[in-house]
């Protein structure tokens, strides 16, 4: 007679795009591995249930089918439709591959989202292998703690300004690009400093020695205030991402371990704390959607064939992070980033598509000395600026350090090119789910 032997293949037909937020589900009997969508959905929706049939042996390892009917029917999992649109997603992935292999870098990612429904349209997390080509291993973007550096200035602008330590005018004094905390030092990029500058200046130019003199002396002997203004935009807490990995943000509370009287400073332009790229680009999500803070969304419906089970709609972490004067405000102070000719990201200006976001530059490793720092590259924005669509965040992990290293010049033209390329192949082909 004839036995078949039947085998299952796993095929992922759009590899490697997204193949680390795709996932999968591995039980080894002693441990279970979920990694990504297929990690999280697959014991509610995607598993399934075997079915049964009675078998007869004919010798050593070969059985034959007793009837010509099941004993019990297998039935099919559902099928998960993600938000992932893969234009935008060979797109980001492309792009952030190019730039990682120019800058010889260990790591990066670059997520895309949409504004008004959190959906993420893109993500890509690339590492660095021992060939030096890149691929997806590790899911950074959602599971990574980082310093942020000054992509957090946004963070710190706004809740001076909710609490009315400062308007756009206040204007900063630091002697020479310098500002003394203690024994300690905060240098700002530019040699010397900017000399007397308004908070609005110092936000375009990513001043450290401003934004650690406006949260350092705005809050003395409240430093209490300023970490509850974080909490109340809800900065210290997860996002609860339906996948493995994620990392809770830390930000400290007086008297926490670790807290002195260095991390107002130090705070105020993205040290001593951590959060996920995601996290961070949640929040500048929330400023571009007018201050309406939403959970990141990965799956549209869950479906049997073409019905649909069930469809995700989009979750409000918080109706308004901010007051809507502060909101208008954040929104003006990140398109001056861009257009202003002093701005850091001044470089990424184009007067047909305006952009609006935040360059990041942060040391890691700075507690060894100067020749053993290294730089994470970030700029964390939205598109287009007097429109919102997509919010968008590309952070860069040790770029080479003979070549550039500020967020304006490796993470911004990756900003830049996926931004462009979106709106070049899809102005509004998207459909919002």
């Amino acid at each position: 007679g004839l036995i078949v032997d039947s085998k299952v293949t796993r095929k992922k037909p759009l590899d490697p795009l997204a193949s680390r937020l795709v996932g999968y589900y591995l039980d080894e009997g002693t441990r279970t591995y979920r990694v990504g969508l297929e990690g999280g959905f697959n014991d509610h929706v995607l598993k399934g249930e075997d079915g049964l049939r009675e078998v007869q042996r004919i010798q050593k390892g070969l059985w034959k089918p007793v009837n010509l009917d099941n004993t019990k029917e297998p039935r099919d999992g559902y099928d998960l439709v993600t938000t992932i649109h893969s234009n935008i997603q060979d797109i980001t992935h492309s792009t952030l591959s190019q730039v990682l292999r120019q800058y010889r870098a260990e790591r990066g990612l670059a997520v895309v989202m949409d504004v008004q429904t959190g959906a993420i349209r893109a993500m890509s997390n690339l590492n660095m292998n021992p060939d030096s080509t890149y691929s997806e291993t590790y899911n950074a973007a959602v599971a990574d703690l980082y310093e942020p550096g000054s992509t957090f200035k946004l963070m710190s602008l706004i809740a001076a300004l909710e609490d009315k330590k400062v308007d756009t005018a206040t204007t900063f004094h630091a002697k020479y690009g310098q500002y003394k905390v203690y024994d300690k030092y905060i240098y700002d990029s530019r040699k010397g400093g900017y000399g007397a500058i308004n908070l609005a200046t110092a936000f375009a130019v990513s001043s450290n020695t401003a934004f650690a003199e406006m949260i350092n002396e705005g809050y003395k002997g409240s430093a209490q205030a300023f970490v509850n203004r974080l909490y109340s935009m809800k900065l210290h807490e997860p996002l609860g991402l339906p996948i493995e990995g994620e990392q809770a943000p830390l930000i400290r509370y007086p008297g926490d371990k670790g807290w002195s009287g260095l991390s107002l400073a130090w705070m105020s332009h993205g040290y001593e704390l951590l959060m996920t790229p995601l996290q961070v680009l949640a929040f500048y999500n929330a400023i571009a959607n007018d201050g309406r803070y939403i959970k990141p969304r990965f799956v549209a419906e869950v479906r049997r064939g073409n019905q649909v089970v069930r469809s995700f709609d989009t979750e409000v972490i918080h109706p308004s992070i901010a007051s809507t004067k502060t909101v208008k405000i954040a929104q003006r102070l990140l398109a001056d980033v861009v257009e202003k000719p002093y701005g850091t990201a001044h470089k990424l200006y184009d007067k047909h598509f305006p952009i609006a976001g935040k360059t990041g530059t942060a040391q890691v490793n700075y507690q060894l000395g100067k020749e053993n720092v290294d730089y994470v590259s970030s700029f964390v924005g939205y598109f287009p600026a007097d429109a919102p669509r997509y919010s968008c965040i590309v952070v860069v992990h040790r770029p080479d350090k003979n070549d550039k290293i500020y967020g304006a010049d490796v993470a911004g033209p990756v900003f830049k090119s996926i931004a462009q390329k979106v709106y070049a192949t899809s102005p509004f082909v998207d459909q919002v789910r």
